[in-house]
Formats: structure tokens, sequence, C-alpha cells
């Protein structure tokens, strides 16, 4: 069966609640964490996992969820997004990886697509290590073979799939960086959207308008970073590192008058 239509919205629910908590009693002004974390490259091969899908039968899936990044639908992300089993979503730092899927057996299309992880599925199927994509109405139903085979899918809720990492690509949008809505010249956090490439970042740096020198951001939840200490003086340059070791950096990407919850588009992307 298809898992409950509420769950995505209860996990937002805890992700927003405990944001400004672990936010002020985890993140450090210059610390550095190690990443551990299985680390999926690209490649041409195909491993076993399973897929359920949630929300409407033709649906987009999470508004917001555990990565953070909102209303979908009418943005790069659009509706062929997935949630993840911790195998992948990795505490978040999984958030924005980009997956092929495709499902296995009579009425399922030899290439599947491209899902990119928005949200994270703690539970159920996806429970226990196993790896598992949550995926939203419309992006499991492009894994049929054609129109007909839809309903057919759909109605199995359990499947099978083979899945592999990929490239992201959002058509030439650049990253942008959202202020988080508590954010403060001394308490400075963000959300990084629409990287190309690996999607999924494993360390991110901030500097201040007059200084050469580059801090250390915390992974605070989700897509979230932070910089606690201050005050921070604007604008400020972001150096982000993708989890394949691709260093870009987006000079001055936030201006000196800044605003809590706005979202700020650079110049630059990963290839």
């Amino acid at each position: 069966m298809p898992m409950a239509l509420s769950h995505a919205h209860k996990r937002l629910a805890f992700f927003l609640v405990t944001n400004a908590i672990i936010g002020a009693l985890c993140c450090k002004a210059s610390g550095s964490r190690p990443h551990h974390a299985l680390r999926h490259t690209h490649s041409h091969a195909w491993f076993p996992a399973t897929a359920t899908w949630y929300g409407g039968p033709y649906g987009d899936g999470s508004d917001g969820g555990a990565c953070g990044y909102g209303t979908l639908a009418r943005t790069p992300y659009g509706t062929h997004v997935s949630a993840a089993s911790p195998v992948l979503f990795r505490n978040g730092e999984g958030c924005g990886a980009c997956y092929q899927v495709k499902c296995i057996g009579g009425g399922c299309s030899e290439v599947g697509l491209r899902v990119v992880i928005t949200d994270e599925c703690p539970g159920g199927y996806c429970a226990f290590g196993r790896t598992h994509f949550d995926m939203s109405g419309s992006a499991f139903g492009r894994l049929a073979s054609s129109h007909n085979e839809v309903p057919t899918l759909l109605n199995e809720g359990l499947i099978h799939v083979l899945y592999r990492r990929v490239a992201c690509s959002y058509h030439g949008r650049e990253i942008a960086f959202q202020v988080n809505q508590g954010a403060t010249n001394y308490w400075f956090s963000m959300l990084v959207r629409y990287e190309a490439g690996d999607g999924d970042l494993s360390t991110v740096q901030l500097m201040e308008g007059q200084s050469q020198l580059w801090i250390n951001m915390e992974h605070l939840w989700g897509a979230y970073w932070c910089l606690n200490g201050g005050p921070f003086r604007a604008p400020f340059s972001i150096r982000i590192t993708s989890s394949s070791g691709s260093t870009l950096t987006a000079r001055n990407a936030i201006p000196y008058n800044w605003v809590p919850g706005q979202i700020y588009t650079s110049t630059v992307n990963f290839p």
C-alpha cells in the first residue's frame, strides 16, 4: 500500500520545530565536522532498491519535507522528487542528490526517470538499513512504460527498482541561497538549492565582505548550513564543495542588506 498522505507533513513539522533549538546547540563559529557518510559516485552500474509513492496518485510530493526546500512543483526541482531512506538521506547531507530509478518487470519503462532527493522517509519500508525511494505520485507513475500501465503500477504500491547515482541538471539555473527566517548577524543560516552535478554538498564556507578568511559553516539540518558567533558583516561570498570534491565560489552572493527568508540567486553553478 502507498504510504500515508500525512507523513511528509509530520516530518516537516518536526524539523521546523527543532530548527531553532539545534541551531543554538550545534552550530559553532568555525568548526568543521568529519564527513564519514557513504558517498555514491556517478556510475553506469545499477543497484537494487525498493520504491513506494505518497501524496496524490498524480501529485507533486512534499510541500517542504526534511530538506527544507518548501513547495517544489513550480521550482526547478519540479515534481520528479523523492524521499529517501536514511542510507541515502545521510542526515540531510544527501539532500539534492539525483538518482536514475527504473522498475523491474512487465509494464516498466526501460529508461525510468531521474529524481532528486528532497525529503526523508525514516520508517516503514525505509527502516533497518534498506535502500528505499518514497516518490511523488507523479514520479512513480513515470516508471511505467506507457500511460496505460500507470494505474497498474500505482496499485502495486511497493515495487522493486534499480537505481544509480547521476548528475543533476537545472537547465541553466544558477545556485541559489535562501537565508533562514531566524538568521541574524550573530547566527547566520542559509539553505543551498539547485546545485548541478553532484547535487549534494560536503562543506560550505562563508567569507565576509572585508575579509580574506573563509570560515567553515556547520551543517544544521536538511539543506541548511549555519554559522554562530559574529557579528558577521555582509556582503557574504560562499564557497561550496560537492560530495565528490568539486569546489565553486559565489562572490558576494548575499548582499549587505540581506533579509531573512529571501532567496539570493548567484551567477555560478557546477557544470
